[in-house]
């Protein structure tokens, strides 16, 4: 039998916990376990049902801190996958399990990186930290969001962030994620007057009422988007009305919509448009808002051209900055000033059956991430 790699071996490890979010199932166990036999400071900061942790080696100068997440999202019928989900196979080279890509193969990579680098360096300038999560699937309140407020709180501020997201879309490192759109959700509740399709007169219907209204919002144009992001986009999710019967005009219309949104336009800015333009339909509604993140963007500057340099070098191509996709927990560490890119694996099988990931390809993500730690901090 061929020995795997120590990245492929660790991966497989951290693959066979079913570790479905929030629930950690001792990955974190290991990860620190690797990282103290390092001589890193691990602080545990559990809150609610999720296991976090920081880890921090070196005390003083510039700080570099890998980010991710051990949670998984479910597996879904097993019966589907051609391979128990969470009993890490390789067939033809290729690593499957739930979280080979998302994202146990990148905190296998970050972890052997670290070692290699540490080994060669064991005098480094600066700070290498960890930033380590259960709660990144999932509703996401006590995990990143909370561990960002410890750090805020002890003046702990990372000059740099790589987050081990998928990033990549045929090869791993093609494509870095250099930021992210907002995310803004609205729950929309149009209310009319139930009543007998034969007596609309006696009735409201929410529906009729609301299509003007919703096609207006479709078809407004929010910004132009920029050099760096796309125009917003607004995306009706859900919509649900009636009591299932034919002749009854429904009492209420429930709207579930997103906004993707650029740097063009703030949160505040879309809120006050959309409602100025229900006002102006004269509908009866109620709307609840969700912020789930604000835009960032993280520029060319040392930490994207340590990274582009490191693609290069390790895989011969120059990779493409994008801000597409959804968000991660990135949107948490940048505003605390922090440069904050995004490098992983190629995304196409994530939260997918049979997710999967290229076991060469992951020891290329380790030697890149390795030579970012050696261009910022030798």
């Amino acid at each position: 039998m061929t020995q795997l790699s120590p990245t492929v071996s660790l991966a497989c490890d951290l693959i066979r916990r079913r570790s479905v979010t929030p629930d950690d199932a001792g990955c974190q166990d290991i990860l620190i376990s690797r990282l103290e036999a390092l001589d890193f400071q691990v602080t545990q900061l559990p809150f609610g049902d999720v296991h976090n942790f920081w880890a921090v080696r070196g005390d003083s100068g510039p700080l570099f801190c890998f980010a991710g997440h051990t949670d998984v999202v479910p597996s879904g019928d097993e019966g589907s996958w051609s391979t128990p989900p969470f009993e890490p196979v390789i067939e033809n080279g290729v690593l499957y399990g739930r979280g080979a890509a998302d994202m146990k193969g990148s905190l296998a990579a970050m972890i052997t990186a670290t070692e290699d680098f540490v080994g060669a360096h064991p005098k480094h300038t600066g700070r290498i930290a960890y930033l380590i999560t259960s709660d990144e699937e999932g509703v996401a309140i006590n995990g990143t969001v909370k561990v960002v407020e410890w750090l805020a709180q002890h003046g702990t501020i990372p000059d740099w962030c790589l987050v081990g997201e998928p990033s990549s879309t045929q090869r791993c490192g093609d494509v870095v994620k250099n930021g992210r759109r907002g995310s803004l959700g609205g729950t929309l509740t149009i209310k009319g007057i139930q009543g007998h399709v034969a007596y609309p007169h006696l009735a409201d219907n929410p529906i009729h009422r609301a299509a003007p209204a919703l096609a207006a919002l479709c078809n407004e144009t929010w910004d132009q988007g920029n050099d760096f992001f796309p125009a917003t986009s607004f995306q009706i999710s859900n919509i649900h009305g009636g009591t299932g019967a034919t002749n009854v005009i429904p009492g209420d219309l429930h709207v579930l919509f997103n906004f993707r949104f650029s740097t063009e336009v703030t949160a505040e800015e879309l809120r006050n448009r959309t409602e100025k333009l229900l006002a102006a339909h004269h509908l009866d509604y109620d709307l609840r808002w969700h912020l789930s993140g604000e835009p960032f963007l993280t520029e060319r500057g040392s930490l994207v051209n340590a990274v582009a340099a490191s693609i290069a070098e390790v895989t011969g191509i120059e990779t493409t900055l994008s801000t597409a996709g959804g968000t991660s927990d990135g949107r948490f560490i940048a505003p605390l000033g922090t440069q904050v890119v995004e490098l992983g694996p190629v995304n196409e099988s994530i939260h997918k059956v049979n997710e999967n990931t290229d076991c060469r390809e992951l020891e290329q993500l380790s030697q890149m991430y390795r030579r970012v730690l050696e261009r910022l901090f030798v």
